[in-house]
């Protein structure tokens, strides 16, 4: 065999082993390819986005559930007669009180002053405490004195039908005023759902008409 056919079958055979070799590049590229788009996790995104928004939306509902109750138990500030009664004598940052600052006993009943804080005491507005009438005709008079231990306690029962003011001696001025209705008195004929007193300060007029709004408001819904 000459140099030239020698030279011409090895030029093939380089031709053809090419050839093999782009072909076989050829069919194992898609498979490659193919593989790769279907392991890409392309749901799961959507997945965590799903539980996100349905963890979310659960928050909110129990935000919005979160103030159903309670919300609406106050309709009655002064209530319905009881046998007892309990009021605190305090020192807060807003002043001085009696909380609540109006109560409500059946004739005969007991209310029970507590001095949870500063120093207090219970006087009825009544002639014997040097003081103008604002109880019912009739009605007996009490003072506490001053209250300074924290947990004392003063009680006073009351055996005549109607509306009965008080004060903290060292802060009537302040505005430390109380009220007691007792039984179901008729609000148009009590002394104490009468004008202020005129020579009372202004604070305390204020008071006292504050007091006797709550008043007129529970007496007249007994009596529409």
């Amino acid at each position: 065999m000459t140099n030239d056919s020698l030279f011409t079958r090895r030029r093939m055979l380089q031709l053809t082993g090419g050839a093999a070799v782009v072909g076989l590049a050829g069919c194992t590229g898609a498979p490659t390819n193919d593989s790769g788009a279907n392991n890409t996790p392309a749901d799961e995104p959507a997945s965590d986005s799903s539980t996100e928004d349905q963890h979310d939306e659960s928050e909110a509902e129990t935000e919005g559930d979160g103030h159903d109750d309670g919300e609406d138990d106050h309709d009655d500030a002064v209530g319905a007669p009881a046998d007892t009664a309990e009021v605190a004598m305090v020192n807060a940052d807003d002043g001085f009180h009696f909380e609540p600052h109006v109560v409500r006993v059946n004739v005969g009943g007991t209310v029970t002053f507590v001095n949870e804080s500063g120093s207090h005491s219970t006087t009825a507005y009544h002639p014997d405490n040097d003081q103008p009438q604002l109880v019912p005709d009739g009605a007996a008079s009490w003072d506490s004195g001053i209250l300074s231990e924290g947990g004392a306690t003063f009680e006073h029962t009351f055996e005549t039908e109607g509306v009965y003011h008080y004060y903290c001696i060292p802060h009537e001025s302040l505005g430390m005023i109380g009220s007691v209705i007792v039984g179901e008195p008729d609000p148009h004929e009590q002394v104490a759902l009468e004008e202020p007193p005129a020579d009372k300060p202004e604070r305390v007029r204020e008071k006292l008409e504050e007091l006797n709004g709550m008043i007129r408001t529970a007496l007249d819904d007994d009596h529409e």
